[in-house]
């Protein structure tokens, strides 16, 4: 986002004596001598100079160029070295205001203010100390005070620098190579659950439209997107219309399953976001969420829950902010609308910036971007974990070096399995200016990437990012006649307490759904389509200790006579035609089936392993088949519609010799006699 990623110096108070020395003009007939040319770059350089913004790199230009003709000029010196802070390449300011400073000391007086900043850069950190602490002896009193708190901070900053480069966590950093990076600048990736799509911002020279931003002269942002296939990422495409457009437009949130995007346009009340859904292979015109999410302050990042009924979101917005940009939420009401934002609070907002909120698959790990917590510098990525019986969420944790650096550290995601975290930054070897990055905290790397940095063995400090007990469920919705994807709705259900814990929607274009669950539970999936019998099952997933993925495709049989579906969450007491409550909701939901249907004729079928006399499963099955009946007459469904089976054991779909195969013949059946 060009307001994030424009690089810019907090409080740089930029002085310049009447009487610097400037480049002195020597006597000669030739009006076009190298000293006559220096001079006029420098007049050129001075004008872009003093219109900040992008145009700092239009005056380091002509600056550079006075430069080879008499690099002894303090003032000159100075001034490349104030548009080298404003660049990219931060850190090439060192020699020339370390020039300036030694040529003429009083060359400007927050030349050592500028000093500390381009040593905390460089990782310098005693040196950018000493700096900061000789601003503040050696300045005026009036603007040493001023400046007081900012300085203080950066000297902080800079003893927390040196501990967590002391202490680096155990990860390795690759550069995810040239078919993803670019000479132009990429950032803010965020990634599906299952790290098969990639989507982030970019400022290429194919941006659609093809226009450059006046202020910073670069090409306006696009959205970009890659897919991972065989285990490389493919050559990313520009989103196009409608999600692209001739002006700014940049990723600010994906839902796990890569289904809904948020997007940031800062031409809207300052910057508002916006959200898109994914209709097959198409992306729907971004509309903006409007209030209480946007309002006429700045709103940048966007997170939606994995159950999809929470959104986390960043605003500046001044009410009942803790200062600068906040992380608030969002709960999602009955109504379908998002209710009245609250401020997530003091122990995740600061005084100063937060921004980039992401929450992990797990629900309660949330990560984000701080200039205001135990930074090295700029923007650090922090952790905070929610404590659900305390109803908190825990101190910010620095996620550490070589992750975090002393520049903006920012937009950080991780997949589902904890292993690979994204970000975007500025390192040596790089194929531009911003790149994208995996973080691979398993100690494996992927094809195709370059590894730019590795902890290894001089770690001394573990990863703070651990997740465990989670399952990926994920598959494909298809109609079982002709493989084709189906829409459909998928209801996931928590059986221990009866509750719907989220509800979602198929991709129409290939049947692809994906959600993670806490493992360890037992739970219902229930798939609906229009044109389609439902499909119920219910499935353990079991405990583990590490992240793992299940894939559990769904075949939809149309509401066709002579179709029928098994009831899999129909349970009755043990040897007994009692209806247990947790049948309910798959009663409830036959119940609206055939109120939408009401021509429908149906059969309840049931049936019974092989254990047991004959006559007994016979007797068993037509009271168990003759129960769903009742309840169905009892919820208004005419008689006459229904009619009731009892099978026995005589039908079996698995073979009884295993509890497996006795389970799976032990059944309720809906079958689709007449419409």
């Amino acid at each position: 986002m060009k307001t994030l990623y424009l690089f810019s110096l907090i409080y740089l108070i930029i002085w310049i004596p009447t009487n610097a020395q400037t480049l002195v003009r020597r006597k000669t007939s030739n009006a076009h001598s190298p000293t006559e040319l220096a001079a006029i770059e420098m007049r050129e350089g001075d004008k872009y100079f003093d219109m900040k913004g992008g145009a700092l790199k239009i005056a380091l230009e002509h600056y550079l160029h006075a430069y080879t003709v008499n690099s002894e000029v303090p003032l000159l010196n100075y001034r490349i070295g104030v548009c080298y802070l404003n660049t990219i390449n931060r850190v090439r300011s060192i020699p020339y205001l370390e020039k300036a400073e030694r040529l003429m000391p009083d060359v400007s007086r927050d030349i050592h203010f500028l000093l500390g900043i381009a040593y905390q850069l460089n990782m310098e950190w005693d040196k950018a100390i000493a700096e900061y602490e000789l601003y503040k002896t050696g300045t005026a009193p009036e603007l040493a005070a001023a400046m007081a708190p900012e300085i203080n901070k950066r000297i902080a900053e800079c003893n927390t620098g040196e501990i967590l480069v002391a202490h680096p966590v155990h990860v390795s950093i690759e550069n995810l190579g040239a078919v993803v990076n670019s000479p132009f600048p990429e950032y803010g990736p965020f990634v599906t659950a299952d790290e098969s799509t990639l989507y982030f911002t970019a400022r290429r020279d194919n941006t659609l439209g093809g226009l450059m931003d006046d202020f910073d002269n670069e090409f306006y942002e696009d959205i970009y997107v890659t897919q991972k296939e065989n285990g490389k990422w493919t050559a990313p495409k520009n989103l196009d219309i409608p999600i692209n457009t001739d002006f700014h437009d940049a990723i600010a949130g994906l839902s796990a399953d890569g289904h809904r995007m948020f997007v940031y346009r800062g031409d809207v009340n300052g910057g508002d976001i916006f959200e898109s859904r994914l209709n097959g292979y198409e992306w729907t015109k971004p509309v903006n969420m409007g209030k209480p999410i946007n309002s006429k302050y700045h709103e940048t990042s966007a997170c939606l829950s994995n159950d999809e009924k929470t959104l986390y979101f960043v605003s500046d917005k001044p009410e009942g902010s803790y200062g600068g940009k906040d992380i608030y939420k969002s709960e999602l009401q009955k109504n379908g609308k998002w209710g009245e934002p609250v401020n997530l609070g003091p122990v995740i907002n600061t005084q100063y910036d937060e921004d980039g909120v992401f929450l992990h698959a797990d629900g309660k790990t949330l990560y984000f971007g701080s200039k205001g917590h135990e930074t090295m510098g700029g923007y650090d990525i922090f952790k905070s974990v929610w404590n659900d019986s305390a109803q908190t969420w825990s101190k910010p944790e620095n996620i550490g070096y070589p992750i975090n650096t002393p520049d903006d550290d920012v937009f950080f995601v991780m997949s589902a399995s904890g292993k690979h975290g994204y970000y975007a930054s500025v390192k040596t070897g790089g194929y531009g200016e911003k790149d994208i990055y995996m973080i691979d905290f398993s100690g494996e790397t992927s094809a195709g990437g370059n590894l730019i940095a590795s902890t290894g063995s001089m770690a001394s400090e573990p990863p703070c990012i651990i997740v465990a007990n989670l399952t990926l469920l994920k598959g494909l919705v298809q109609d079982a006649e002709t493989g084709k994807p189906v829409l459909a709705s998928v209801e996931i259900v928590d059986n221990a307490k009866n509750k719907t814990i989220s509800t979602f929607e198929s991709n129409a274009g290939t049947g692809k759904y994906l959600i993670s669950l806490p493992s360890g539970k037992n739970y219902g999936i229930v798939v609906k389509a229009n044109g389609y019998l439902f499909h119920s099952e219910n499935f353990d997933i079991p405990s583990m200790q590490d992240y793992q993925e299940v894939t559990k495709d769904i075949l939809l049989d149309k509401l066709e006579v002579g179709k029928k579906m098994v009831l899999n969450n129909i349970f009755y007491d043990f040897d007994k035609a009692t209806l247990r409550s947790a049948s309910i909701a798959e009663l409830e939901r036959l119940v609206a089936l055939l109120n939408e249907k009401p021509s429908l004729k149906v059969e309840i079928a049931s049936h019974t392993d092989n254990r047991g006399a004959p006559v007994y499963n016979q007797t068993l099955s037509e009271a168990r088949a003759k129960a769903v009946v009742d309840y169905l007459v009892e919820h208004g469904i005419k008689k006459s519609r229904l009619e009731f089976k009892g099978y026995g054991m005589t039908d079996p779909v698995a073979n009884n010799e295993s509890s497996d195969g006795r389970q799976l013949n032990r059944r309720t059946e809906f079958k689709i006699v007449g419409k």
